[in-house]
């Protein structure tokens, strides 16, 4: 009974962090790129920043797995720097999932909180094809249902959406869907090939965590350096940071490890709930923020995506189980009618 408590305990904790991270996250996010100033700072070096805290916190967490000096310096040296080809198997999920970060700020750049959290639910979709492609698995009607309901809300917050009346910044709601779709494919995509390299061997989630993020810090140097390195030159690595900013790093960061973890302990059912309450809280939050006017098209929608999240994380029947308990039936009332 104690070990059922400590499960729920912990499944409630997981639950609520979730949620309160990837809500803050996005209206942080979305405060940090819409506030009028001449010192942005740069998008580029924000995500190579976050790259670099999640492998000094992968670190620690492997060191604490270990917890031996000597076996934690022979998992390094065997599994990080003489393992080049499962450092270059991981460099692709490190460029997807930069490519994917740099698109969410992007995004957040040119749509509100809300429309962002709500639109950026078509990664469930994307992740079910790609799980269907790539890991042979299969999915029930319901899910292929909640699948079009998402896609029928999303198109419903999508159609008219109120401006926000607090931003004064000059906004491009097209691109800003562009970027969340170009977010949504390396999100699902990223997620299930990781998720494919994760369970193909027994490596510890921490040491293929940060034989990603390595390769994440390489790819994010050269993007920083390809799209804004002019500027960075003249202006510094850290130029615009405000403690907001550092807030936000520290959010995507931490988020991003317990995504990680979340795969390994959670189910369905807990990502979905969290992801819909986290619309809800951006949602209310863009309202006392940014003066988002809700609108009937947007709460419908909000409404539909909440739900088709609840559906596709239900656990499918067991058809196999379900057979065996008809055909007994059967047997049974063929039985009584010869009797």
């Amino acid at each position: 009974m104690g070990g059922d408590n400590v499960s729920v305990v912990f499944k409630l904790y997981c639950l609520s962090v979730m949620t309160l991270v990837a809500a803050t996250y996005t209206v942080a996010l979305r405060y940090t790129r819409t506030i009028p100033t001449e010192e942005m700072y740069f998008s580029t070096t924000a995500v190579c920043i976050t790259e670099v805290i999640k492998l000094i916190l992968s670190l620690g967490m492997l060191s604490k797995e270990t917890g031996n000096p000597c076996r934690l310096k022979n998992i390094l040296v065997d599994q990080i720097f003489f393992s080049p080809k499962e450092l270059l198997k991981l460099s692709v999920p490190s460029l997807v999932y930069a490519i994917q970060n740099n698109m969410a700020f992007l995004a957040l750049s040119n749509l509100d909180a809300a429309v962002y959290q709500v639109t950026y639910q078509l990664k469930i979709p994307c992740t079910a094809l790609c799980t269907v492609l790539m890991l042979n698995r299969s999915l029930s009607r319901l899910q292929w249902f909640s699948v079009f309901m998402l896609c029928g809300g999303v198109t419903l917050v999508q159609w008219h959406p109120a401006e926000a009346t607090k931003v004064q910044v000059e906004q491009n709601p097209l691109v800003g869907f562009i970027a969340i779709a170009i977010a949504v494919l390396c999100s699902g995509f990223a997620g299930v090939y990781f998720e494919k390299v994760l369970k193909s061997s027994d490596t510890s989630l921490w040491v293929r965590n940060i034989q990603m993020y390595i390769s994440g810090i390489l790819v994010t140097l050269i993007g920083v350096f390809v799209n804004d390195g002019d500027k960075v030159m003249e202006k510094g690595f850290f130029f615009g940071y405000t403690p907001w900013v550092c807030f936000v790093v520290f959010l995507a960061s931490v988020g991003g490890l317990y995504t990680s973890v979340v795969v390994k302990y959670t189910d369905n059912i807990m990502k979905g709930f969290s992801a819909a309450a986290a619309i809800v809280l951006s949602t209310v939050a863009s309202v006392i923020l940014f003066g988002l006017q809700i609108t009937l098209s947007f709460t419908s929608g909000a409404l539909l995506v909440c739900v088709s999240i609840y559906l596709y994380g239900l656990p499918k029947q067991d058809t196999t189980k379900l057979k065996s308990v008809d055909r007994t039936d059967m047997e049974s009332k063929q039985k009584l009618i010869t009797v």
